[in-house]
């Protein structure tokens, strides 16, 4: 346990380090942190619908931070180039989220293309049974995602970078909101990048 705490640890502090300097970005991660655990709680009540929630906000507003508002440039904070921390990065980086996206934005029009999803599922009748198949295809998209990358980490590194990446990622709305909570006010004092000095190695 104590070796997956510190994996743990780690990726949490290299994702904040290198990923959410703009107090834009920051305060979108906590935005969507709270759409999250909305969403986790809606779980129990409509799969579907939580995952409309979980995707169209939560996800949005998060990889808007990182797509718009984050530096891609090099990182004088953390002396790393953006293509060195793409290239390192344990989750989806850019390239990987861009697929990602991708599938999650053409799947509604292929489930109105073809509502049986070539007989795989009773054809949606109406709207709301439309997006109720569009939330359940979003939730499986989100299961997968996560499996799929667990199975990478595993073959590239190991399973328990793997495992502990997953739950990384359950548990970052939780971490986001205890993390990013003060980053609106620092956007309202004008502070657009958080100088990061508890990070700084010069």
């Amino acid at each position: 346990m104590p070796a997956i705490f510190d994996e743990l640890k780690t990726q949490r502090w290299d994702d904040h380090r290198y990923y959410h300097h703009s107090r834009i970005n920051q305060s979108l991660h906590l935005v969507s942190a709270l759409s999250f655990v909305t969403s986790y709680a809606l779980l129990f009540v409509n799969p579907a619908w939580a995952a409309l929630l979980a995707w169209t906000v939560s996800m949005t507003s998060r990889q808007a931070g990182h797509f718009f508002f984050e530096p891609r440039g090099y990182d004088h904070v953390n002396q790393a180039t953006d293509e060195h921390k793409e290239e390192i990065k344990i989750g989806y980086n850019i390239r990987r989220k861009i697929v990602l996206l991708a599938i999650w934005a053409l799947m509604p029009v292929v489930l109105w293309l073809e509502p049986s999803l070539f007989g795989l599922i009773v054809p949606a009748n109406g709207l709301m049974e439309f997006l109720n198949d569009v939330g359940l295809s979003w939730l499986a998209l989100g299961v997968a995602g996560l499996l799929f990358r667990v199975l990478q980490l595993w073959v590239q590194k190991d399973l328990m970078t793997g495992l502990v990446w997953a739950l990384k990622i359950i548990t970052d709305p939780f971490h986001d909101i205890m993390l990013y909570y003060k980053a609106p006010l620092a956007l309202l004092r004008g502070e657009m990048i958080d100088p990061m000095e508890h990070v700084r190695r010069d």
